[in-house]
């Protein structure tokens, strides 16, 4: 079997990322019309959950019911994975009766030790390193609103430099994109992605530096799941890295707002900013559906016998 995984935007090329935005906006036009093909009737998809979601549970599963196929949500609590069940083991498992495997999870060797050990195309949902569903999502936002031209772009990350931010670095390389990246002292995007990846990134000290120019401007929760312990202190350290109406200012005239959501209204983003005339973050969210969807597509069909 040739077997694709997804584990991080790196696992594909430009080309293939372009793919998959063009097959979810083809998606998402098919939808309007209530014509998706069942492509994927009798086909399963397993969720591993250990951490939770909203965005990435629904759209996995609404995207494998709406190619006619069927998808098992699984949380750690309900699996023998809470018991003790080395991942590798559930890999071996889950792949002899299953054909994708998707999970939400704490660390990335987590992600390649399902992936190393499974038959079947691999997902990551989400981990400490990588978000690169949401990426493509994102992508997709930008193509809807900006156009497929990414080499015109300047997209700015404000906040922290955690799995979104590293994710955003990974698309900058494949997208060809100019990335400007705002984050406090000592909350850095990790080191290998940005020395390996990042040669279209710039590290910008202030957020307004980053914010000046760009056509696109995202951000984060500044405290990701995992770190709610230090919320107090993030809040602290990062105040002075909001996107709020100010910030906005800088940005081009008609600048675009992303977040992949959930918000914390009144810390990462001013208030007003989600709802504002800036942001696409509802289109975004949907988006995610379809962007599932079409990753499920591209995965399945380039993983044959």
């Amino acid at each position: 079997m040739n077997k694709r995984d997804f584990k991080s935007l790196i696992d594909i090329n430009t080309q293939e990322f372009k793919r998959i935005i063009q097959q979810a906006i083809e998606y998402k036009e098919l939808d309007k019309k209530h014509s998706i093909p069942r492509t994927y009737v009798n086909r399963t998809l397993a969720m591993i959950f250990k951490k939770n979601s909203t965005r990435t549970r629904v759209s996995f599963e609404t995207a494998m019911y709406k190619l006619g196929g069927h998808a098992i949500f699984l949380s750690e609590s309900s699996t023998q994975l809470n018991r003790g069940e080395d991942i590798s083991d559930t890999a071996r498992v889950l792949s002899g009766m299953v054909d994708l495997i998707m999970m939400r999870t704490n660390t990335h060797e987590e992600i390649k030790t399902l992936a190393e050990n499974s038959s079947v195309p691999v997902i990551n949902g989400l981990c400490n390193l990588f978000h690169p569903c949401q990426l493509l999502a994102d992508m997709q936002t930008i193509v809807e609103t900006k156009g497929d031209d990414f080499s015109k772009l300047t997209v700015a990350w404000i906040g922290d430099g955690n799995n979104m931010c590293n994710s955003y670095i990974n698309a900058s390389k494949l997208l060809n994109f100019r990335l400007k990246i705002s984050v406090p002292n000592g909350y850095e995007p990790d080191k290998y992605t940005l020395d390996k990846f990042g040669e279209n990134v710039e590290l910008c000290e202030i957020p307004g530096s980053a914010v000046d120019g760009a056509d696109v401007v995202t951000t984060d929760v500044w405290a990701s799941m995992g770190d709610e312990h230090e919320n107090e202190e993030r809040k602290k350290v990062f105040k002075s890295f909001q996107v709020n109406m100010n910030l906005m200012s800088k940005a081009t005239k008609n600048a675009i707002f992303l977040h992949c959501l959930p918000a914390h209204r009144g810390e990462e983003i001013d208030d007003t900013i989600i709802d504002s005339s800036y942001s696409v973050v509802w289109q975004q969210a949907h988006n995610r559906l379809y962007s599932s969807m079409a990753l499920i597509d591209f995965l399945l069909s380039s993983s044959k016998n």
